[in-house]
C-alpha cells in the first residue's frame, strides 16, 4: 500500500519531468503554472465531452446537410 507521501513524490517528478523535457524549462514560475492549468483544462473538457458522448451518444439525432 502506497503512503501519502510516496504517491506526492511520484506526482512531483512527474511533474519536474514534463518541466524539464519542454521549453518550460527556463520559464518563471507563474508561466509554468499558467502553461499547465491550461493544458490540465483542456485534457479536462476534452475527457469531459468524450464522457457526454459515450452517455449521451445513443440518443443524439445528428443530421447532416447544409
Amino acid at each position: 500500500m502506497l503512503c501519502v507521501h510516496t504517491l506526492k513524490m511520484k506526482n512531483m517528478d512527474v511533474y519536474y519531468t514534463i518541466v524539464q523535457n519542454t521549453s518550460l524549462n527556463g520559464m518563471p514560475k507563474w508561466f509554468k503554472a499558467t502553461s499547465l492549468l491550461l493544458f490540465s483544462a483542456i485534457v479536462s473538457l476534452i475527457v469531459g465531452m468524450y464522457l457526454v458522448l459515450i452517455l449521451q451518444g445513443p440518443y443524439m439525432v445528428i443530421r447532416f446537410g447544409y
